[in-house]
């Protein structure tokens, strides 16, 4: 196919995003085997709350989660509870529950199964009838970006001036490459590099750059067609990746580089990262929380 030149794709503004949340949480168990890792709390707030509230920061109206059978604790915490709110109401708590209820209006917020776990395209392929044929973001589950990294926002910004799918890349140490999709790219100008290429998980001898695929994808809706004629991989798995490369053969991908603020929850290392420095940024908890954490250093002789 002929590839289309980034003007002439229509735009339109990005309202609708897709989370898919629907793995196993394997590196999580014994705790994700009743509780989904998505349900992780960073101190008094899920990891899927920060994902939420990232999208709705940019912009984003209407937000599709992609669930599992064993996931109904994702909707429960975004629908409403007249029980508790009463008791809180009565209770003089205006705060708490001020937040309570901001919790089931920041977006429209949606639900949908995946039937079987056949991997990410097959996922975000779910959406395709609550998308239609729109532009979107997908924001994993599991991946929290600080407000201060600024990628969705970004990304958003950079379709707005392009027209095209943009994908979130990241420099990470060429050995780690081979556990994330890997972009060939060629600058742009500030953020932005245009994607020549992308590899699902290479080997770090043969792998084209050291950028690799972060959580975040803006897609225009021609990704649905691309997904649908992509046949599985490794492990019976329908890969974006894949979609992705096929895409490219229609459209111009661009890709929109950060270098922090990412934060892996699905990683146990990454994930208490997370929590110590969103703790550390909170007024009501970093003074004691530092003094704490000071303590622990110098009784482990990590300071003098």
């Amino acid at each position: 196919m002929s590839k289309v030149p980034m003007s002439k794709v229509p735009m339109s503004k990005v309202r609708k995003a897709v989370i898919p949340a629907a793995g196993l949480g394997t590196r999580f168990m014994p705790f994700s085997k009743a509780v989904p890792k998505e349900m992780l709390p960073i101190v008094d707030r899920p990891v899927i709350q920060y994902v939420i509230e990232e999208a709705v920061d940019a912009g984003i109206e209407d937000i599709l989660i992609i669930t599992s059978r064993h996931k109904k604790v994702l909707e429960d915490h975004f629908d409403r509870m007249p029980e508790l709110e009463a008791v809180l109401e009565a209770k003089g708590k205006g705060e708490e529950l001020a937040e309570l209820r901001r919790l089931s209006e920041m977006a429209q917020i949606h639900f949908v199964r995946q039937g079987e776990a056949l991997g990410l395209g097959h996922a975000i392929g779910t959406a395709r009838n609550h998308v239609g044929d729109e532009p979107f973001m997908v924001l994993l589950g599991d991946d929290i970006m600080h407000r201060s990294a600024g990628v969705a926002k970004g990304m958003i910004k950079a379709y707005q001036q392009h027209g095209s799918s943009v994908v979130a890349l990241m420099e990470v140490p060429r050995n780690d490459i081979s556990s994330y999709g890997c972009a060939a790219v060629d600058p742009l100008g500030g953020q932005l590099v245009k994607i020549q290429g992308l590899v699902e998980k290479p080997d770090p001898e043969v792998a084209p750059s050291n950028l690799a695929i972060m959580g975040r994808y803006l897609f225009t809706p021609t990704i649905f067609d691309e997904i649908a004629d992509t046949e599985p991989g490794v492990g019976g798995e329908i890969q974006i990746t894949d979609a992705m490369v096929r895409l490219l053969g229609r459209e111009e991908i661009l890709g929109y580089t950060f270098s922090e603020g990412r934060f892996d929850s699905g990683k146990k290392i990454d994930y208490l990262r997370a929590v110590v420095e969103m703790a550390l940024e909170r007024d009501d908890l970093g003074s004691e929380f530092r003094e704490i954490l000071a303590e622990v250093a110098k009784r482990e002789g990590l300071v003098g």
